[in-house]
């Protein structure tokens, strides 16, 4: 069995807006113990919103910051910008087109030119899509095929990418299922390797959209005044039919058809998806959650108090993965992960308070990862027991 080597890194969405310049925010990186970095599109770098000449002098500059500070950029990532859009899911497939070619591919370019990864999630389906099998399939090909032609650009420029997992129905795969079946088909179709990222708070939003049963039917035949808030029923039209009366029979057997709006109890958990889908993360994204919101809180003690991640539980949940049987449906197992603290900096938080989250939620991880490099059964076994 050969476990992959694991690596602590931490994004720079920490910095954006604040210190926006390579030199500045590696040197507080390595201040902190840091020395992998992903860098995320937001912290001025995005192909979309930058010039050519600059995006060139910020590679530049980037180069001579890392051999300055010891810190290696070792996967970019997009952020915000692309991310609030439809982007490569968009309904006027010129928009998807100009995404693929003058972001990610630009993007590719950049990642091959310092030998580094890219990660991204820049895709959505609206309301009209969600509301019609038919037109979620094709719009579900369109992407996979897109992913699969974006698959295939990286690996001939030697750069391993994917796509991050989300946590509710527009945004796939959010379900252990999707994302598993998302990388059989990429597989099948182009014999390229491309992965997924998991975000260890990206498991709060998957409870809200479990399937309905008796429980919630009744409930909506016993509140005829009004529609109820904060329950899901998946399709819009299932409220009225409810209401007039359908029966339990003809209620699942329309569901049935719409199987990709909900999910499993289990896809709320993040141990399950590290176990299940772990081996094929090269990137995971940490932030301490208490499980009812993805809010990107840092490793403090003040947040580890109330949150669910535990950096012992994460290595032991990987593990796990690479302990199953090698899966010949699937893309290669990762030979390295980046373990990478994702920290938003608030509008109205203070700059030194940030750094110091920083700090301190690096000191929590180097508990576990005390050397970046060691194989994953080295560090399980260094654990104390659980």
């Amino acid at each position: 069995m050969k476990y992959p080597e694991i690596f602590l890194a931490a994004d720079n969405c920490f910095a954006s807006k604040r210190w926006t310049k390579p030199e500045e925010w590696m040197r507080i990186l390595a201040g902190a113990g840091i020395f992998c970095a992903e860098a995320g599109a937001d912290t001025e770098f995005d192909p979309l919103y930058h010039s050519p000449a600059y995006l060139e002098e910020w590679l530049s500059r980037a180069e001579q910051a890392m051999r300055r500070t010891g810190v290696r950029i070792v996967n970019f990532y997009s952020g915000h910008g692309t991310y609030a859009t439809l982007g490569l899911a968009h309904y006027d497939r010129r928009n998807c087109d100009r995404l693929q070619s003058d972001w990610l591919y630009a993007m590719i370019e950049a990642a091959a030119r310092l030998n580094c990864g890219l990660g991204f999630f820049c895709h959505a389906f609206d309301q009209r899509t969600l509301q019609c099998p038919e037109l979620w399939r094709q719009a579900r090909a369109d992407l996979f095929r897109r992913l699969a032609e974006i698959a295939g650009y990286a690996a001939e420029r030697k750069v391993i990418c994917g796509v991050e997992q989300m946590y509710s129905p527009h945004q796939i795969p959010w379900t252990v299922k999707q994302a598993e079946n998302l990388l059989q088909e990429i597989w099948r179709t182009s014999r390229t390797d491309f992965y997924i990222t998991i975000d260890t708070g990206h498991q709060s939003g998957q409870a809200r959209f479990v399937r309905p049963e008796h429980e919630e039917f009744e409930l909506v035949r016993q509140h005829r005044s009004g529609r109820l808030r904060n329950i899901w029923l998946g399709p819009d039209f299932i409220y009225d039919r409810i209401v007039a009366g359908a029966s339990e029979a003809d209620l699942n057997q329309d569901l049935d058809l719409y199987d990709y709006l909900f999910a499993a109890p289990e896809d709320g958990c993040t141990e399950y998806w590290l176990e299940k889908l772990g081996s094929f993360s090269p990137i995971i994204h940490l932030q301490q959650t208490d499980g009812s919101h993805s809010a990107h809180h840092p490793f403090t003690a003040h947040y580890n108090t109330r949150g669910r991640i535990r950096g012992g539980e994460v290595l032991r949940a990987l593990k796990r993965a690479y302990d199953a049987a090698e899966r010949p449906d699937m893309p290669r197992r990762c030979d390295k992960i980046y373990l990478t603290l994702e920290l938003f900096g608030g509008t109205a938080a203070i700059p030194g308070d940030i750094v110091a989250d920083l700090r301190e939620s690096a000191a929590y991880w180097r508990r576990f990862v005390p050397e970046d490099g060691w194989p994953l059964d080295r560090l399980v076994e260094a654990l104390p027991p659980s």
